[in-house]
């Protein structure tokens, strides 16, 4: 049975950005680690976007960036004013490509091509089972998320971002390349909360999410339906699909970190990075996994002493204690967010990156009324 120091359950976006910055770091040259996972990452099946102040780690692999967005409900269409910010795309592809070739680069780091079903802390060492062979590790890093540990509860509300997107070409200039749509809630809202996510190539090339925050998922022709009458409307009667893509990310509060043993440590949407009042995943991550690697680097031998929650954490519950009772007030909350214009503040905010009278600027534009009431609800239950 093989032992490593270090062994990644599953190897999503969490894991590949820790891997890449232990590896890159130097600091992790004489620890062995392994990645385990079932897929082999070589396949374009996902989009990141993610916004930006100066450069960054990926700014490599960057496949479009934009200056300003459009945020768009039923009463007007707003330019968004970015300052100072940038938002970025990454396609998968492109993120796979340059991790794995930054891992060829160490002899002390290894993948494999199987599933995890099992695993187990011993307090001295972890044992890690697949569908094909045994391992034990000093640490484990799961990123298998578990929706059962969510759905058993009720303290915490659950929903979903969930989504499907068609890469179109058009036989006419429909897109403005120059400005994304960033949320476009003209769309009909049947109770939820629906928007349109258009990330503009060229004139007649572009990705068109139709995106839902609710509690449950859609048949698939729902979604297809939408984007078909969202290119109508466009005055789209003839195009091609390039790609598509789908996806359900968890947005929930949910104590993942409780799971955490002291040499155990759940990651990405296992372990609640996932920034639970947007679904955004990407920014999260690159942040959170950099924080890691430093906690790693000082050989600290608790895990269960990583996780850090703050007040940012009771916004996002509070935000979704909202959306739990009253999912079709998501549209109302977003325009109040963005009526000015004024976006880098807001991303600021999702940023955690603002002071407690940032906070209160951010939090005094959105409905007060539904805040306070969930405020006084959720006061008694935490």
């Amino acid at each position: 049975m093989k032992h490593y120091h270090y062994i990644f359950a599953g190897a999503g976006l969490a894991t590949l950005m820790t891997v890449y910055k232990m590896a890159a770091s130097g600091a992790f040259k004489n620890k062995t680690i392994l990645l385990i996972d079932p897929d082999t990452k070589k396949a374009n099946d996902r989009t990141w976007c993610f916004w930006q102040k100066g450069p960054c780690n990926w700014d490599g692999i960057v496949n479009r960036k934009w200056n300003t967005a459009l945020f768009a409900d039923h009463e007007k269409k707003t330019d968004l004013d970015l300052g100072t910010y940038r938002y970025n795309m990454i396609r998968g592809i492109d993120f796979y490509d340059l991790v794995f070739a930054e891992f060829q680069k160490h002899s002390n780091i290894a993948f494999v091509n199987q599933k995890v079903i099992d695993f187990a802390d011993s307090g001295t060492h972890v044992l890690v089972k697949t569908d094909t062979e045994n391992y034990t590790c000093n640490r484990l890093f799961n990123s298998i998320y578990n929706a059962a540990l969510p759905q058993s509860q009720t303290k915490y509300p659950l929903l979903q971002q969930h989504f499907i997107g068609w890469h179109v070409k058009t036989d006419k200039p429909v897109f403005n390349p120059a400005q994304p749509s960033f949320m476009d809630f003209s769309i009909p809202q049947q109770g939820n909360t629906r928007f349109m996510y258009v990330l503009p190539f060229s004139e007649n090339e572009a990705l068109v999410e139709y995106t839902l925050f609710s509690k449950e998922l859609l048949p698939q022709e729902d979604y297809e339906n939408a984007i078909k009458q969202y290119l109508a409307d466009l005055g789209v009667t003839t195009y091609t699909i390039e790609d598509t893509e789908q996806g359900s990310i968890p947005m929930t509060c949910y104590p993942f970190w409780k799971q955490n043993t002291r040499n155990v440590l759940h990651i990405g949407s296992a372990g609640g990075w996932t920034k639970a009042s947007t679904g955004y995943t990407f920014r999260n991550a690159d942040k959170v996994s950099g924080r890691l690697v430093d906690f790693l680097r000082i050989e600290e031998n608790d895990l269960r002493h990583f996780h850090k929650k703050n007040r940012f954490w009771f916004y996002d519950l509070l935000l979704l204690d909202i959306l739990a009772e009253k999912n079709h007030k998501g549209a109302e909350i977003f325009s109040a967010m963005f009526r000015s214009g004024r976006a880098a503040p807001i991303f600021k905010f999702l940023d955690e990156e603002t002071t407690l009278a940032e906070d209160l600027n951010v939090i005094w534009q959105c409905p007060k009324g539904l805040f306070l009431n969930a405020l006084f609800r959720r006061i008694g239950n935490l």
